[in-house]
């Protein structure tokens, strides 16, 4: 049995790993508030044809506490990079492998430059998730998720890591291009994130409703595929609908980064907005949109962090 550790216990560290603890995984999250209330009342899941109590998790103030596992689940905000050096080195051993669940461009690197690109693998998360209190995680849409290795083809400890959630319920596969995958996401992430902060708060069906917002909504997401296919990887137009169907079945889903925002919260401007952005430039391609979102959430940003 793989010995698994949580980075980040908030919606995604709370679904993903308390999925894994209910089908019976040996997991261990980190916790660095107050842990009685999660050491009282336990976890509890709850979502379209779910509802799953963990009354015992095995929470921990410190990575110290935890020690070296198999599988580290790495779903800190990637504002928190930097804290990983302190938090990851206690939990390694020759053979752990660092699964980063985060989003945007750059969290791969991050990990390979310090901890050693072989042990790096990557996912992408599917789903609608809030987390009303700490021992509490809603999900209302989705779930499944892609994992794939950094700068490498699919190796069996890629696919026993897909077996290993599968058997807790989670839908997983496995690419052989993780870099594609986080682009696809990007066509998403990029136009939904930034426009519901910039539109005072919308959620996505509010976006998709509005015909100026749905317009600018589709201009971002095309946009995004060509540099996506500037930077080398292939994302055809058919994308772009793909991710409007399934978003119109979310309903009034506040993205993650509204949640962020709302709750005063860093938000992940570089790793989502940022380096694609100095990526598509590098390659040869402007995004004139993007610029524009990624200049206006800065300034907001900024403006809160120095009022």
């Amino acid at each position: 049995m793989l010995k698994i550790a949580v980075i980040g216990s908030g919606a995604i560290g709370g679904y993903y790993g308390g999925k894994l603890a209910a089908a019976g995984s040996d997991v261990h999250f980190l916790m660095r508030g107050d842990l009685s209330e999660a050491r009282r009342y336990g976890l509890r899941i709850r979502g379209p044809g779910e509802d799953i109590h963990i009354s015992k998790i095995n929470c921990y103030s410190s990575t110290k506490e935890i020690g070296p596992c198999d599988l580290v689940l790495i779903a800190v905000k990637a504002t928190s990079n930097t804290e990983i050096l302190d938090l990851v080195p206690p939990l390694l051993h020759e053979q752990t492998t660092l699964l980063t669940l985060q989003n945007g461009l750059g969290n791969e690197e991050f990990l390979a430059k310090h901890f050693g690109a072989q042990r790096v693998l990557g996912g992408l998360c599917f789903v609608c998730l809030t987390r009303p209190s700490r021992t509490k995680v809603q999900r209302y849409d989705y779930g499944h998720i892609v994992i794939g290795e950094y700068g490498r083809a699919s190796q069996p400890r890629t696919h026993a890591v897909a077996v290993e959630f599968k058997s807790a319920g989670v839908t997983c596969s496995v690419t052989e291009d993780l870099a594609l995958e986080h682009w696809r996401k990007l066509v998403w992430n990029i136009p939904f994130n930034g426009l519901s902060i910039l539109a005072g708060g919308a959620d996505t069906a509010a976006i998709l409703e509005d015909k100026d917002l749905r317009r600018a909504t589709i201009a971002l997401m095309e946009e995004t595929i060509a540099a996506a296919n500037q930077c080398g990887f292939a994302l055809t137009p058919d994308v772009l609908e793909e991710q409007i169907k399934r978003t119109e079945t979310m309903g009034k889903y506040k993205p993650s980064t509204l949640l962020d925002w709302e709750a005063g919260r860093p938000l992940e401007i570089e790793a989502i907005w940022g380096e694609p952005l100095r990526r598509a430039s590098a390659a040869g391609t402007q995004m004139p949109r993007l610029e524009i979102v990624y200049a206006l959430l800065r300034a907001l940003d900024g403006a809160r962090r120095t009022s």
